[in-house]
């Protein structure tokens, strides 16, 4: 195998396939705190480009090394990923409707649940392990290093459409940032759960 075209095509495509739940919380995050400054963004795009980088690469540590435990396990990522979106979600959701928005410190991002948000956006990426699992260490960690600089440019740019929707939407950006969340949290549930089978 060589680092072909087409090898850096598809790793393209996997990234942006990859980065659109990221982007929406992104958005959600942008829409949230219209005030976000510019070095915030910037960990905000960082921290899902990093579990964006990470995870893939995981999943090919534990295919090469640990196929057994990392099959067993995959069947909880998509409850994994419910549970961390719904608890978000459902918090952004009772401050919008209890009247957080009010306050514009009441709405920013904490960064104690950016790391939450990355590990639900990017815990199915788990399994891109298995698609490149053929691959040698080197091109796994140039398809990761692709998929985390897509992401953190997407992230950035859903923070920043999020933080224009959020100034326009006012009182209701937590309800919609809540929805959104809710709603990646049921599609990577769905698509992992029930439409799998």
């Amino acid at each position: 195998m060589n680092f072909s075209l087409s090898f850096f095509i598809n790793s393209v495509l996997f990234g942006v396939a990859l980065a659109m739940d990221a982007f929406s919380v992104s958005l959600a995050a942008g829409m949230n705190e219209p005030a976000i400054k510019h070095g915030k963004k910037a960990v905000v795009a960082g921290t899902f480009a990093l579990f964006q980088t990470a995870m893939p690469l995981t999943g090919w540590l534990c295919v090469r090394f640990i196929e057994s435990a990392f099959s067993s396990f995959q069947k909880f990522v998509p409850w994994i990923a419910l549970a961390l979106l719904l608890y978000l979600g459902i918090k952004m959701l009772v401050e919008g409707v209890r009247g957080g928005d009010d306050e514009p410190e009441n709405r920013k991002l904490s960064y104690r649940a950016l790391p939450l948000m990355g590990i639900a956006t990017s815990i199915d990426a788990l399994s891109v392990g298995f698609t490149i699992a053929e691959y040698s260490f080197a091109f796994a960690l140039v398809e990761a290093l692709i998929i985390g600089v897509e992401t953190f440019i997407i992230c950035a740019l859903g923070v920043e459409l999020g933080k224009k929707l959020g100034m326009k939407l006012a009182g209701r950006a937590s309800i919609l940032g809540g929805i959104i969340l809710i709603g990646i949290g049921l599609e990577i549930f769905l698509s992992g759960v029930v439409f799998k089978r």
